[in-house]
This record gives structure tokens, C-alpha cells and sequence, in this order.
């Protein structure tokens, strides 16, 4: 009998390809990991109602969302780690001086303070979700928020990272950047899952392609960085599959002996 192993996958890159599709060769081999008895989970950066539909798709109940911030085992939530209110309320009202919007995120919605932008729709937009945040200027008040967009071109968000020591800032797009609680990460996420479920290293895997999958690639017993991966991400992980285009998961799988 085959033992069980927990395999974390991160999305936009890995389990899909540049185009936000989820590749035939990727979703027969989830399956057949599912099948063998391992589990299979998410680690991504994006809030857990950007992927619903490809949980629901791959039938996947466990996942990393908000890159460490809101972590769920088996359908329930197992751990929680909410940005510092009274920092990004300060945060905003700097953004707004500077005519950079802001959107505020929990588990179930995103909001923005300001009407419309185009740089929120230009972000956004490339995720191709036709998601996009209203408007409620108030949305972090009184709930637990697990990540915000900051909205400016590259080089602009030095400021916030020498003004505001509570986040870590981690730029996604040309004119858009995460603000995450400061050490959050994919990693931390993973920990507490893996603890959990009492799995030993050996039996733990991660796949993924982006910086934010750093420190989950260099802490993962068994990683695996896809073809299409910067180099800085590559020469952290134990393994390098192919390119996500080219079949890189179901290489990933039979080159680490999963499949």
C-alpha cells in the first residue's frame, strides 16, 4: 500500500498555465494522486473566493490561501493570521495622498477605497476572474482583513515598506503589490497543516514557480519548481520540473515518484 503523502500546489503559473487554464494532463494527474490516497492542496497567494471553482473542479478542501494568512483542512479553517487594522488604517490614508488605491480582503470579498481605478482594473483584470471589487471605503472596519492591494507603479512602494513595519510588501504586477501581516508566508500555512495531519517531511511535497513560493520551495522537504520559474526560484527547490505549459506538473509527479 502506497503512503499517504500531502502535496501543496501553488495556482497562477503551476496548476495553471499563462492563460488561466487548468492544463488536461494537470487535472488527470490530481486525480490520480487523489486516487493513490494522498492528499492534495492548494498554496497560493490569491483569497480563497478567487479559486472556488477550481477547488470545486479538483475536488480540493485543503488549502493555503492569502499566501500563509487563512489556512483550511478538510472544509475547516485551521488557522487565521489577520493584518493589524490600526497600521493599515494609517497605510490608507498615505495611499490616498498619493492616488494609490487600496482593496481590502478577507475570506468572502474584496472592496476597494476608491469608486474605480485603472490600475485596479488593469491588475485585476489580468487574473481574468471577472472579479473586481466595489466600492466601500469602510470595509476594514470591524472585520478581520487577511490582505490588501496596494495600487502603484514599480519603485513607488518604498515608502510603505520604510514607513510601515507591520507588513511585508510583495509586488504581483506592474502596478500592484500585496500587503501581507509582516512574516506571513506559504511556509508558515504549511506548517500548520502538515502538523496536523502528522505527516513526516520525507512525505511532504510543494510545487510552484513564483517569489512567493520561496521560502515554501526552501522549506518543503520534497520541492519542485516549474519550468517557467525565475532562476532565484529554481535554485532554491530540490527538484525542477517543466515549463507548466509543456506537462510540467505530471513530469514534476514522475520525476519525485509520486505517479
Amino acid at each position: 500500500m502506497t503512503k499517504q503523502s500531502v502535496i501543496f500546489f501553488d495556482i497562477d503559473g503551476t496548476l495553471l498555465n499563462h492563460d488561466k487554464k487548468l492544463p488536461t494532463s494537470t487535472k488527470e494527474a490530481v486525480f490520480q494522486l487523489k486516487e493513490k490516497g494522498h492528499i492534495v492542496a492548494i498554496a497560493t497567494g490569491r483569497a480563497p473566493f478567487m479559486f472556488e471553482g477550481l477547488r470545486k473542479e479538483l475536488d480540493i478542501h485543503t488549502f493555503v490561501s492569502y499566501n500563509g494568512q487563512y489556512v483550511v483542512l478538510n472544509g475547516e479553517v485551521l488557522h487565521t493570521n489577520p493584518l493589524k487594522i490600526s497600521s493599515l488604517e494609517k497605510l490608507t490614508e498615505t495611499a490616498l495622498q498619493n492616488d494609490h488605491p487600496i482593496v481590502f480582503m478577507d475570506h468572502e470579498d474584496m472592496k476597494a477605497n476608491v469608486p474605480d481605478h485603472p490600475y485596479i482594473m488593469e491588475s485585476i483584470g489580468t487574473l481574468k476572474l471577472d472579479l473586481f471589487p466595489s466600492h466601500d471605503p469602510s470595509y476594514y472596519k470591524g472585520r478581520e482583513l487577511y490582505q490588501s492591494l496596494l495600487f502603484c507603479p514599480k519603485g513607488e512602494e518604498k515608502h510603505y515598506v520604510r514607513e510601515y513595519h507591520d507588513f511585508d510588501f510583495v509586488r504581483w504586477h506592474p502596478v500592484s503589490v500585496d500587503v501581507l501581516p509582516k512574516g506571513g508566508s506559504k511556509a508558515i500555512g504549511i506548517e500548520k497543516i502538515v502538523q496536523k495531519l502528522g505527516l513526516p517531511e520525507e512525505r511532504q511535497y510543494a510545487f510552484g514557480d513564483g517569489l512567493n513560493d520561496m521560502e515554501m520551495l526552501s522549506t518543503v522537504k520534497n520541492s519542485v519548481a516549474m519550468g517557467n520559474a525565475e532562476e532565484k526560484v529554481k535554485e532554491v527547490a530540490k527538484y525542477i520540473t517543466k515549463s507548466v505549459e509543456d506537462e510540467g506538473i505530471l513530469h514534476g509527479l514522475k520525476k519525485v515518484g509520486l505517479l
